[in-house]
């Protein structure tokens, strides 16, 4: 099971760092087995009456990035994955973390999934609330460390670090080549 944030490589903050790279690893994982893969589309609210507790004072400083003012190809599947879906499927978040208020846990555990491996960005927010939710859900979690990128070069070296360092008890880390030299498509 993979699970990708649907991300362009651009955010609020600039160019994800390694976008490229990022985009085309991953697009090697997606081709393997799209019917394995879950993206995860971050929705903004709508307006600021709609955001709430800190997404306030976020939204405040990026009013542009809400929906209401934001142009809606900028919140979709990118083109070059959009024709994946389906098979893909789509779980929309409202927040950075995928696993509150979404399908996505009910969607895994129909599933019978027991492994997921993480890709997309941005490396230090909404991967790192990925991988953390499905370490708590109880997942084997690989993070796919060529296939993640952020727009903060320090930010992503150090969830780099943290991935393969202080979580290496509940997460495990490998390259695109790895992953595909193991993974066996299961119908």
């Amino acid at each position: 099971m993979s699970i990708c944030r649907a991300c362009s490589g651009e955010t609020a903050r600039g160019q994800c760092r390694g976008s490229t790279r990022c985009c085309q690893t991953f697009h090697l994982l997606l081709e393997r087995d799209p019917c394995a893969t879950i993206f995860t589309r971050y929705l903004p609210a709508r307006n600021l009456s709609e955001a709430g507790g800190a997404w306030l004072r976020y939204y405040q400083k990026w009013e542009g990035l809400m929906l209401d003012r934001v142009d809606p190809s900028k919140v979709d599947i990118v083109p070059e994955r959009k024709r994946y879906a389906p098979p893909a499927a789509v779980v929309d978040k409202s927040v950075s973390f995928p696993w509150f208020g979404s399908t996505l846990p009910t969607l895994l555990i129909t599933r019978a999934t027991h492994t997921v491996l993480v890709t997309g960005g941005e490396t230090d927010v909404c991967v790192l609330s990925t991988v953390l939710g499905a370490v708590d859900f109880g997942f084997r979690v690989i993070v796919v460390y060529d296939a993640v990128c952020s727009s903060s070069d320090a930010a992503h070296d150090a969830m780099q670090l943290f991935y393969s360092q202080r979580l290496s008890q509940q997460v495990a880390t490998a390259s695109t080549e790895e992953i595909l030299d193991s993974w066996v498509v299961q119908r």
